[in-house]
This record gives C-alpha cells, structure tokens and sequence, in this order.
C-alpha cells in the first residue's frame, strides 16, 4: 500500500539523552527521515513528547512533579524548546514546522475536530509538518491520565493517515520482557485481543506511556482502518523503511470493519463516566446479535453519571464489552434496571462493541 499520509509518534525516552534533556542528534535523525519522505510527497506529521522532560531540566529539577502546576510549569517551558528544535532542524532542510496543541475537548467537539483537520489540511498544502502535541498547560485530564501514543491514534484518525508508527527506546512488541530468556519481537499482529493487552509490561522513567498504551494506541489506530507500527527509534532509516514497505517492528494490521468517526469518539475521545454491568442473555444481545441495550439485560449500575455521558458495559465477570452514550442518569437506571419494560438505555448507533 502507497503512504500518502504518515503520523510519527516520538516518545520521550526517544528524544531526551540519558540526563532528560531534548537530544538534538536523537531528533535530528526523525527530521531527517521526515524531510526525505516529504521529497518524495510523503505528507508527514509528528507528533511529540518530552515537553515535560525538556522542561525539568530548563527548570533544574531533578525529577518529574507530582503535583499538577508542576507538571503544567515544565509542560509550558519544554514545549517553546521542542518547538523551536523541531523548527530548526526541519528549518535547515527548507521545510516550515507548524505548532498545534490539542486537548481531549479538541477531539469530542465536532467544531473543534473539523477546524483541526482543516488546519492541518491546509499546512500540507502550503508544504510544512505539523508537529502536535497535547496542550499539556491547560488539559489536566491528558497529564494525569493521557499519554501522546493515545494522541497519535486520534490524529491518525484526524488527517486520514495511511500508517501511524510509534517509536520509542523499544524494537517492538515481545513474547515476554525484552530482558527475559526467550523473549522473541513478534512481527506482525493480526488482532489486538484482550489477551495480547495484559502482556504489555513497564512505562518509561520521563514519560507517560509504555508499551499498554502503544498496544491500546494500536488498537485504537486499527480500528479506524489505519495500521500501526511500534519501533525503536534507534534504528537506522527506521520511518524510511516502514514507508517502504519493509518490516519494521511490530507490524498491527488495519481491521477490516473500519469504524465512523463518531464511534471512534465514543471509543477513546470520550472519558467513561461509570459501568453499566449486563447479565449474560444481553452480552450476547449486544456482542452477537449487535442489539440495543434495553433495561431489562441491566443487573447493576456502577458510578454516577449523566443522560449522554459515556460509559462501559461490562459483563458480570467484569469484562468490558461495549461503550456508549447511555439515555439516563445512574440514579434513574438503578431504579429501573432489570424492569421489562424494555426501555432503551443505549442505542446500537450510540454504542462501539471493544
């Protein structure tokens, strides 16, 4: 398959040195990489971490805040340093760098979703790199809970990218951990099953992420019908060669039933607001015969939350089946959970089988 349009996801460990500070020759050897693909009419976004890294050590501190204006301090100061490095590298190879945060609102809001994905239109027809990055400053939610693999995905979704490749400090997913005997880098993944997800192990010392994001970052990338690769930035010509078709990594294939952009929002975009748990007749409503859900399959409700919040379905063993925009407060619905009125407490079209 041609690569028209490509996300590159640095992850911090990928671009800081062994002290935390932004790595210019780690970068440069992306840039690098991004310019040749874009002679070549490669339309290439980057999305970056490390503002947080960059800026403990502009700030002098020795180790990452725990407490939130910490976080958003270092946040402001590292991004103006990333931002300027990623300029100037690209800079010296005649090609423009275009600055854009996004917050999980960005993403939810269907206003905001489209003036971004014609932003980022419009700076691929005036021949620059977008280089995103969570607006860490301001999205509380992104720095306590988020990661920028989560953000990649999104974007993948946001321009109609071809491929998303996330490149860290790793070579890609392994049987066991990479330090363990017998650990063998599985090359290509059919399907990321539930299975798969409780293999991933670790999160880096700077960052936010680890290999369960990668892989739920992968997951949420093919599911929108874009594949995925995870890969050490390490290696040489890496980005030029998934490009090119060669194996790279871990290799995520695109699932064939490519989901709408709303139900990709329902998935990852909105945060869940509580469980609605599901007796076993309505889990195979939902998962086979792709049912509404109705009050009569609800055995209980966990949390509280609002008519058109989103939330999880789970069975009774608690595995999550489906997420959707549920039709009634938690109050209301513990009422009248289990009642045979057959009242609809999520739609099929409000709801994404997971």
């Amino acid at each position: 398959m041609k690569i028209r349009r490509l996300v590159v996801k640095l992850g911090t460990t990928s671009l800081t040195g062994p002290d935390g500070n932004p790595d210019r020759g780690r970068i440069r050897k992306v840039t690098d990489q991004v310019a040749v693909l874009a002679g070549q009419g490669v339309q290439c976004v980057i999305v970056s971490s490390g503002a947080i890294a960059a800026g403990m050590h502009e700030l002098g501190l020795k180790g990452r805040p725990t407490d939130m204006p910490g976080l958003q301090a270092a946040a402001a100061v590292g991004q103006r340093r990333l931002i300027d490095l990623y300029a100037a590298l690209l800079g010296s190879r005649g090609i423009t760098v275009g600055q854009i945060l996004l917050t999980q609102d960005d993403m939810i809001q269907r206003r905001h979703y489209l003036n971004a994905r014609q932003t980022v239109d419009r700076l691929f027809e005036l021949g620059c790199v977008p280089v995103v990055n969570e607006n860490d400053t301001v999205a509380t939610q992104e720095i306590r809970y988020g990661d920028n693999d989560r953000l990649a995905a999104l974007v993948s979704n946001l321009v109609g990218a071809d491929l998303l490749m996330m490149l860290s400090d790793v070579d890609g997913l392994y049987t066991a951990h990479p330090g363990e005997e017998g650990a063998e880098l599985v090359q290509t993944v059919e399907q990321i099953t539930p299975a798969l997800m409780k293999t991933a192990v670790g999160s880096s010392r700077l960052g936010s992420g680890g290999m369960a994001s990668k892989l739920e970052a992968a997951r949420m990338a093919t599911f929108s019908g874009v594949p995925a690769v995870i890969a050490s930035a390490r290696r040489k010509n890496v980005v030029i060669d998934a490009v090119a078709g060669e194996t790279v990594g871990t290799y995520f294939k695109a699932s064939p039933n490519k989901l709408q952009a709303r139900k990709l929002w329902i998935a990852w975009a909105q945060q869940s607001h509580g469980r609605i748990v599901v007796d076993d007749g309505a889990a195979v409503a939902l998962t086979e015969g792709k049912r509404s859900l109705l009050t009569a399959g609800v055995k209980m409700v966990k949390g509280n939350f609002k008519a058109g919040d989103a939330v999880e379905v789970v069975t009774v063993t608690d595995e999550v089946i489906a997420k959707g925009l549920v039709g009634f407060d938690s109050s209301i619905l513990a009422e009248i959970a289990g009642s045979k009125g057959n009242r609809e407490v999520i739609h099929r079209d409000q709801m994404v089988l997971m």
